[in-house]
């Protein structure tokens, strides 16, 4: 589910005046008649259908496309862990920080709908431009299947972020709130079915997208050069926006649409402001103390915008803490998903990549809601328990924490099963018989046996010291001593195929291939000059008995071309890889059998992927978990405190958390440098831990208001003071309509 999002979402933007007079000013005449005919269905306005389908086409949009991102980032630009990370957050929290500026443009400018249009438009070419970034061939001149001006492509899907951060988090104060002025005054049961279902939209597009996209990016596409179908991926999520963009420009004569009426956000900025001002001016002792700081702005603001903002900032404060809790959540998109790739997917008859693993909090999501309302909540009310929303919120920050508890658990498995690489003063070495007799190789503990167009069976391992001592014998011929051509803390192969006949590669492969990749490389035992391609990628001029570099695949079977003037046209030059999983590497020999023509043999170099990609199930059951009972409760929470015309203020703080959270891992990620994975998991568990102890204490002193309580006294105060406003009395239709 979207960071931030809920069922609370949408309602915290409704009703955002109070007195009558801004209220019929508010609506033009044009709108309230529109509103008298606007046709329904099943008692809803019919307007609202189109801003449903508009949300889903729209969440689809987002997810789809940011599921792929960590993955982009990583396998076609290239980055590392680290700055892919750093990028991929700060993508996210200027998402959750352009809402502000979109809530402003609403408010005092453009008004809700021409907003949500001229930043939809904004949003769908920032989606267009990000798939044209991804185009492989758009810099491939010389059609090798590697872009040849990758600061191009960098520069492009920079641009099309920064597009999309500005449309979705621009609308994304506006469509919640503007489906919720379609609905007439006592529509106040339709009007909560709505948000329900505007809530269900958020998830379903959330949850298609990212299982759809993923599958698109393992398609391979290209003209000249076949790869990972990025700009398919993408396209399908830009044509999905444009969509959502054209529906809901269709129901525009159908809407209700509210003039703006002034930026509440501004006005209270501005009481702020001035009481700070105001204190400083009378800080003397001379001046008497007044009861709560922002009583200082009594000389330029009423009483009752005061009052407001006081309740404002009592919540404000207790989001001081909250964006820990976003620093951990939004990681389910970058570093969970790294935690995946060096993983197996394969789960039953199931293939799951690793960016498909994120649908697991969407389909717990849609699960959990339900089942902790209508369960866990009702059970725990009748065990006595005062399950408080801030309590809720504290018990939900402890399951995140948890959730990477579990994650750094994992991490420290899957690095149990990492294969052991020499160290710096260490060498490995395989061996390969390429010949057509039996060989013996002799380490200096050990003898091997090798017959023909056969490998040993693992990589020897050797001091500096100890390479000497390396000798190949052949029947009937002396033993070979090995010259000690070996670079340290690399591993090599050893290629023999004749007495005195022999040569030493370094595989330049010295880690477990990255991001779930398969490396495959060549040794040509057939002879002469080899080109290779293996869906689309080629091997030039493999020469004789020497062996190619690794080149990097995603799972599955692949094809495998040979070509050389050595190949009869009537030999069989076409054959398929062994099914790759995940995270292997393999060397495929290339020889001549009997009858001229040429023929592979395969061998391990570095196996799969053994931990299962399920295993990461728990950590996410644990993140939803705490996901429900703190985003949804806290929103739920913020628009219970919040004054009815300053909900939306509050909601933009809400969403000022999530970006700070991003940041936070920004930071982390950026400054922490960790050897170990599993040690950047715990410190994030442990800084949410301290996190949620203070938050727990903050929560302890907070007193729960009532604010249509405390308004309605004011109301009654006014009344006292001012005879009945006549407008409002003579104007009952208007009101009605709103």
């Amino acid at each position: 589910m979207a960071s931030g999002e809920g069922p609370g979402g949408g309602r915290s933007y409704v009703d955002n005046t109070s007195d009558c007079q801004e209220k019929s000013e508010g609506l033009s005449l044009d709108s309230a008649e529109r509103m008298s005919t606007t046709p329904s269905l099943f008692g809803y306005p019919l307007s609202i259908f189109f801003i449903v389908v508009n949300e889903f086409c729209e969440r689809f949009s987002y997810y789809g496309m940011r599921a792929l991102l960590i993955l982009y980032f990583t396998q076609f630009i290239g980055w590392d862990d680290n700055l892919a990370t750093a990028i991929y957050h700060t993508f996210v929290a200027l998402c959750y920080l352009t809402p502000i500026l979109g809530a402003l443009i609403a408010d005092s400018w453009l008004g809700k709908f021409k907003t949500i249009v001229s930043l939809s438009i904004v949003y769908t070419i920032g989606q267009a431009v990000t798939a044209v970034s991804s185009i492989n061939d758009l810099s491939d001149f010389d059609h090798n299947g590697v872009p040849d001006n990758l600061p191009l492509h960098v520069a492009l899907s920079m641009i099309g972020l920064a597009l999309i951060a500005l449309g979705t988090g621009g609308i994304k104060p506006c469509v919640s709130a503007f489906g919720g002025d379609q609905f007439a005054e006592g529509q106040e049961k339709q009007r909560n079915r709505f948000f329900s279902i505007f809530y269900l939209a958020i998830n379903a597009g959330s949850l298609l997208s990212t299982i759809v996209t993923p599958i698109l990016r393992v398609q391979e596409c290209g003209i000249h050069s076949k790869q990972a179908c990025y700009p398919l991926a993408f396209g399908v999520p830009a044509a999905l926006m444009a969509v959502a963009l054209i529906v809901f420009v269709i129901g525009s004569r159908m809407y209700r649409k509210v003039q703006p009426q002034g930026n509440i956000m501004g006005k209270v900025v501005n009481c702020i402001g001035f009481a700070i001002k105001n204190r400083f001016r009378h800080r003397s002792k001379e001046f008497p103390q007044r009861e709560h700081w922002l009583d200082w702005a009594r000389e330029k603001y009423d009483e009752r915008l005061i009052s407001q903002i006081k309740m404002v900032t009592r919540v404000m404060f207790l989001y001081i803490p909250l964006p820990m809790f976003w620093a951990l959540f939004d990681q389910q998109g970058s570093r969970w998903t790294l935690q995946a790739t060096t993983m197996n997917g394969k789960i039953g008859i199931l293939e799951i990549q690793p960016d498909q693993m994120q649908t697991v909090n969407a389909i717990l999501i849609v699960i959990m809601v339900p089942i902790v309302d209508a369960v866990v909540y009702p059970l725990i009310a009748k065990c006595g328990f005062n399950f408080t929303s801030l309590k809720k919120m504290t018990v939900g920050m402890f399951l995140a924490s948890m959730a990477f508890v579990v994650a750094a658990i994992l991490q420290v498995e899957i690095d149990k099963t990492l294969p052991v690489f020499p160290k710096g003063n260490e060498v490995q070495i395989k061996v390969f018989n390429l010949g057509n007799n039996n060989m013996t190789v002799y380490f200096p503990k050990v003898m091997v046996d090798l017959g023909p167009m056969s490998e040993t069976q693992e990589f020897q391992t050797l001091n500096v010291d100890e390479l000497r001592s390396i000798n190949i014998s052949f029947p009937g011929s002396p033993s070979t001593p090995v010259t000690p051509d070996f670079e340290q803390g690399h591993r090599h192969s050893l290629l023999a195929w004749a007495p005195n006949q022999y040569r030493v590669v370094n595989d330049g492969l010295n880690q477990k291939p990255e991001k779930g990749q398969n490396g495959i490389r060549f040794i040509n035992a057939f002879g002469g000059s080899l080109n290779i391609t293996v869906n689309g990628k080629g091997y030039e001029y493999v020469t004789s008995y020497n062996a190619s570099q690794y080149q990097f695949f995603p799972s599955g079977i692949k094809n495998i071309t040979l070509s050389s003037a050595e190949i009869a046209t009537d030999c069989r030059n076409s054959f398929e890889s062994v099914n790759l999983g995940f995270g292997s590497a393999f060397t495929y020999v290339i020889f001549r059998k009997s009858d001229g023509c040429p023929d592979l043999k395969h061998s391990e170099d570095i196996p799969p992927n053994t931990v299962n990609m399920a295993l990461q199930i728990p950590q996410y059951f644990l993140m939803t978990c705490g996901e429900v009972v703190f985003s949804v409760t806290g929103l739920e929470f913020s628009y219970s405190q919040a004054p009815s015309n300053m909900k939306s203020v509050l909601q933009a703080g809400w969403l000022l958390t999530v970006a700070v959270g991003n940041i936070i891992v920004l930071i982390v990620a950026g400054a922490g440098q960790f050897n170990e994975q599993w040690a950047e998991y715990v410190l994030f568990a442990s800084l949410l831990l301290v996190v949620c102890i203070i938050f727990a204490i903050m929560a302890r002193f907070y007193t729960y208001i009532n604010p249509a309580e405390i308004e309605a006294q004011f109301d009654q105060d006014e009344k006292k003071k001012k005879p009945e406003n006549l407008y409002c009395t003579m104007n009952p239709v208007t009101q009605t309509y709103l």
